[in-house]
């Protein structure tokens, strides 16, 4: 487990903005502890500074992880978001998208969501922006990238895409093998 480098934590923060914006700096100083991202096979973890410090004990190939995982490097270098981070987005996003329950299930199963399943979205949301998907009753399901801005969804048919699915929670039960 190792501090990320100068190029890793660009791409990481880039990421991180593209859904919760400014919010970022929450994450990184927090009054209640000091909290630090580390590098382990691939994977960005998230965890108390004390976490790390234990964690450090445990040999390399022996650690499966430490904290939370925000996500990992693809074999070509990128950064992807994991599911497993939601709970952080979900805290600090600034756009946000409302899933009608007729679409709840849709979403869930890995698909795209039509402007028939929007229930609500942020006002002044852009286009190809970063959304924490949330069902009616405010309980995050996921996140993605619209599709169309706030203006053009008003005017869409109800077949037409208004949210490019990301991650949801569905992937706990169809990729438990592969999260953590």
């Amino acid at each position: 487990m190792r501090p990320l480098t100068e190029e890793e934590s660009k791409q990481l923060f880039k990421k991180l903005d593209k859904y919760i914006g400014g919010n970022t700096r929450f994450l990184v100083d927090r009054k209640d502890d000091e909290w630090v991202f580390r590098l382990h096979k691939k994977k960005v973890w998230y965890m108390r500074l004390t976490v790390e410090k234990h964690a450090g004990n445990v040999a390399n190939d022996n650690l499966m992880g430490a904290g939370v995982c925000f996500g990992r490097f693809t074999h070509a270098g990128h950064f992807r978001l994991g599911i497993t981070c939601l709970d952080f987005l979900a805290q600090y996003a600034q756009n946000k998208f409302w899933v009608k329950p007729n679409q709840e299930q849709a979403f869930l199963y890995g698909n795209n969501v039509t402007r028939a399943g929007l229930g609500r979205i942020t006002e002044n949301t852009v286009k190809h922006q970063g959304v924490v998907v949330f069902n009616m009753a405010d309980v995050p399901l996921g996140f993605g990238v619209t599709a169309r801005s706030t203006q053009e969804c008003r005017k869409l048919e109800t077949s037409q895409v208004v949210l490019f699915h990301e991650a949801d929670i569905g992937e706990y039960v169809r990729k438990e093998d592969r999260l953590v």
